[in-house]
């Protein structure tokens, strides 16, 4: 009964106050009313007068909707409970001289205008509305809004105010010039400030009447650093192979600067340093202007020099991304793949976990409040059991890119391969810049799966519930967490939303926290951006890895996954 209480609260805490308060005075005009109907029933006159009183609600949806909505119509899906109660309220006046049919209506009207209410109560939903605000204006209230409800803001040690200093100048620039591009890169460039995965920034602008500083040129290549700390060209073009550079050629120098300096100051946001460091060399492959001058190693080891055209088409960095991360083009292919399974050979399981849902958002909140999921532990166990009649020894749970969802889901399948309980997460809130934890939910470990040795795939792109569950997958004695980067560094509860100006802008971030058993902020990094929820083993980048990837486009992390089972199970 606690965890439940907590639990409630804990998604109270989320949800901005102010709009619970407009809701509870719809419903109070509500009650107010159906008390006035048993007092006035009888009466002709004060019933005319009633049938008026019930536009009330919608008169105060209508007022709510100008002050919170107007310019930023997103939020209206977020409001739809208080604005269908408001509608509710006056199917009662169309039956309002029918005895039967008005007790029968307003009782009905009432029980779904209070699960509505419980509903938006709980919603952690805490959007605020700038748009009718300046560019310079509106980024201040951004600034105040984080500054007072960011909940990593002591954890990650943000000065806020310090960092609207830094960044006014643009903004009031892009508001004396009217650009909208460049107002969206300063507000970007902010946020990315915070190093956290959660925080996101949308932009709604021409962007082909206004460009992005942030805009990817393509140059017919792109580039990666080894482990060894070299640096060489990938996914290269036939322009640029024509002047010497191949796969695998190494590069020296970018524009003039050696290449590894030149990386130095392409700010990528990522939450853990490492990982910014590896895609900072993707990223530093897109910048430049009409023209770039690129040092390579010649086929007999001499230093030489390309000037390289920038490309109209954009494919290189894409190419590389996605095969480095070993990430679909589309979304979808890799929600479908979620929960497959196969033989990798005669011994070998595999296991995709790239999406934590059980399809249903209610149920998936359900499941996330309770801290348990037995839709999913029946739908692990099932899959298990089934590799295991085909031979399986030991499994492959490929995480890459795991894009969260409800962490529940991720602990059933702990639970199958662990023997022992463990700590998962706590609900928690913030408080006067201290955390307090309002739930602890644990997971149940059964051993079914224990005998199972088993290598967990993760990188970069495993974030917030998928964060969590390889963390704790991690923690069992018979499992390793391996990936070339850490996991994401990101696991709070996003539910914040400020729009800017013109609705040009908007910022998600944070506003529900999970915790660890210490009470600390579980998962995200804190100002250091060192991993708290590192690999346990580094698979290695070296020149014939990195050839496979991005050459070959094979899957080398896999492979190396199964060549490690295998010498482990010696």
């Amino acid at each position: 009964m606690s965890n439940i209480w907590g639990a409630f609260r804990f998604m109270v805490a989320g949800t901005n106050k102010v709009h619970i308060i407009w809701f509870g005075v719809i419903l109070l005009v509500m009650l107010i009313l159906a008390v006035l109907h048993h007092r006035w029933k009888h009466y002709e006159k004060e019933m005319k007068l009633w049938k008026k009183l019930c536009l009330i609600p919608l008169g105060i949806t209508t007022v709510h909707y100008f002050i919170y909505v107007s310019g930023a119509d997103s939020f209206l899906q977020g409001y739809t409970s208080i604005y269908l109660t408001a509608i509710l309220a006056l199917l009662p006046m169309l039956c309002a001289d029918m005895k039967k049919g008005y007790r029968v209506t307003a009782a009905i009207v009432g029980v779904i205008s209070a699960v509505f209410f419980l509903v938006f109560s709980t919603s952690a939903m805490n959007p605020h509305n700038f748009a009718r605000k300046s560019y310079t204006k509106s980024f201040h209230a951004l600034v105040k809004e984080l500054d007072r409800s960011y909940v990593l803001k002591e954890w990650k040690e943000i000065d806020f105010f310090a960092l609207e200093e830094k960044y006014m100048p643009q903004v009031s620039e892009a508001e004396q010039e009217n650009d909208p591009a460049k107002f969206a890169d300063a507000v970007d460039m902010f946020c990315m400030e915070l190093h956290d995965g959660h925080v996101s920034v949308h932009c709604h602008y021409d962007h082909d009447k206004y460009k992005s500083a942030f805009l990817m040129r393509d140059y017919g290549l792109s580039m990666v650093k080894l482990d060894s700390g070299e640096v060489i060209a990938v996914c290269t073009d036939k322009s640029v192979n024509e002047l010497g550079i191949e796969d695998g050629t190494f590069i020296t120098r970018w524009d003039g600067e050696n290449v590894l300096q030149a990386a130095e100051g392409v700010e990528c946001g990522q939450p853990v340093k490492e990982n910014d460091e590896r895609e900072a060399l993707l990223e530093l492959s897109g910048k430049g202007g009409e023209t770039v001058k690129v040092s390579f190693l010649d086929k007999n080891g001499r230093e030489q020099t390309a000037e390289l055209h920038a490309h109209d088409a954009e494919h290189t960095y894409d190419d590389a991304f996605n095969a480095f991360m070993h990430c679909p083009e589309s979304l979808g292919e890799l929600v479908n793949s979620n929960f497959s399974t196969k033989m990798l050979d005669d011994k070998c399981g595999y296991l995709v976990l790239s999406v934590e849902t059980t399809g249903g958002s209610i149920h998936d909140n359900i499941c996330f409040n309770k801290g348990e999921c037995k839709w999913a532990r029946k739908m692990f166990r099932e899959k298990l059991s089934r590799l295991k009649e085909q031979g399986m020894e030991y499994l492959v749970i490929d995480m890459r890119n795991n894009m969260g969802g409800c962490g529940a889901v991720g602990y059933e399948l702990c639970a199958l391969l662990g023997s022992e309980d463990i700590y998962a997460t706590g609900l928690g809130v913030r408080k006067n810049g201290e955390y307090k934890r309002l739930t602890t939910q644990t997971i149940h470990c059964t051993g079914e799966f224990a005998d199972l040795q088993v290598v967990v795939l993760t990188n970069g792109g495993c974030i917030s519930a998928g964060d969590s569950t390889a963390w704790c997958l991690s923690r069992l004695p018979n499992v390793t967490l391996a990936g070339i980067t850490d996991p994401s560094g990101s696991g709070q509860i996003t539910g914040g939303c400020c729009v800017l100006s013109e609705g040009i802008v908007s910022v998600n971030y944070p506003v529900g926290l999970m915790l660890n058993e210490n009470d600390e902020p579980d998962i995200d990094t804190r100002a250091d951006r060192i991993s708290r929820n590192p690999v346990e083993v580094r698979i290695p980048l070296d020149y014939d890895a990195a050839m496979s990837i991005f050459r070959d486009k094979e899957d080398y992390e896999l492979s190396w996954a199964v060549n490690y089972l295998e010498e482990n199970d010696k």
